[in-house]
């Protein structure tokens, strides 16, 4: 029988790992500019939310007594790192019932198909990242095409709803449809308590507006509708109930000056989601003004 939510904020203090307390010397302390695949010590997040990815790339465990679902899925070379995080904190990756993930590239869901082999779970995804998922590889409809890197093909796909709920037992992450960094950018958010204390916690997905040298945000003849959606998306995790913060690149939220060895800022902060959708909402911004400035005609003869 699965260890309950209770158990494991009891059981952190025993760990083995003693990553669960963020003074203890045992846990590895992660820079912000930490490789992809540098192992980390797992984490507490908050509650039943556990961090079990990498230094530089995040993956959460969310538990309870039915199960467990697993948040996104690192590299193709992570899937043993987050297997061994799993179980460093008592728990069987076959008690992982749902994995889902933030987007469609090989940084993020590079092991997709190694964890679900391990896990027996199925992939949760959002209509438009279910190809990508089981060619391996996406389609021009990716603004990051011709740079992609290949991943496993994953076989067992459920398509999900755009405002989709994935259940297990007493969880229920909801899907926040968020495209603009992949078509299939899908941003998540659900409840977590310590006791009587229960903060929303959102894990916002990437939200960079990058691509390779061909492909135009501003043009919507070649992908109509894109950048009106891209900001839609900017908007929904802007107005999104936030308590704690959690994305795919740990150091894109200051993740590691709010969990682990060093840190020393509150984990809760209700003004997250709205900064870091404005920081993008910039870049963006900043990005369709320099592909107006390439595409603008000479003033000289």
């Amino acid at each position: 029988m699965l260890r309950s939510t209770l158990l494991c904020g009891l059981l952190a203090l025993a760990l083995p790992v003693a990553a669960l307390a963020s003074d203890t010397p045992a846990a590895k302390t992660c820079a912000d500019d930490a490789g992809w695949n540098d192992p980390a010590t797992p984490l507490q997040v908050y509650g039943n939310t556990w961090y079990v990815g990498t230094c530089g790339i995040t993956a959460l465990l969310v538990t309870s007594d039915d199960g467990h679902i697993l948040v996104d899925a690192g590299t193709p070379q992570a899937g043993p790192l987050i297997l061994a995080n799993i179980r460093a904190l008592g728990f069987k990756p076959e008690d992982v019932r749902a994995i889902v993930f933030s987007h469609e590239h090989n940084d993020h869901a590079g092991s997709l198909a190694e964890l679900q082999r391990a896990t027996g779970a199925p992939v949760y995804a959002r209509a438009p990242a279910v190809g990508t998922l089981k060619r391996g590889m996406p389609d021009r409809r990716d603004p990051q095409l011709e740079v992609a890197e290949p991943i496993a093909p994953v076989e067992r796909v459920v398509t999900l709803a755009d405002d989709g709920v994935v259940r297990v037992g007493p969880l229920a992450l909801q899907a926040v449809a968020s495209p603009g960094h992949t078509p299939g950018g899908t941003s998540w958010t659900w409840r977590s308590c310590e006791g009587d204390t229960c903060h929303q916690m959102v894990y916002a997905d990437s939200l960079t507006a990058i691509s390779d040298d061909v492909y135009r945000y501003s043009d919507d003849a070649a992908h109509p509708g894109y950048t009106a959606a891209f900001r839609g998306t900017l908007a929904r995790v802007a107005a999104l109930d936030c308590d704690i913060l959690v994305t795919p690149h740990p150091s894109a939220s200051a993740l590691w000056t709010r969990i682990g060895p060093r840190a020393n800022a509150p984990r809760v902060d209700r003004g997250a989601c709205r900064a870091y959708a404005q920081k993008a909402s910039g870049r963006l911004d900043q990005r369709l003004a320099d592909e107006a400035a390439m595409t603008a005609p000479s003033s000289h003869p």
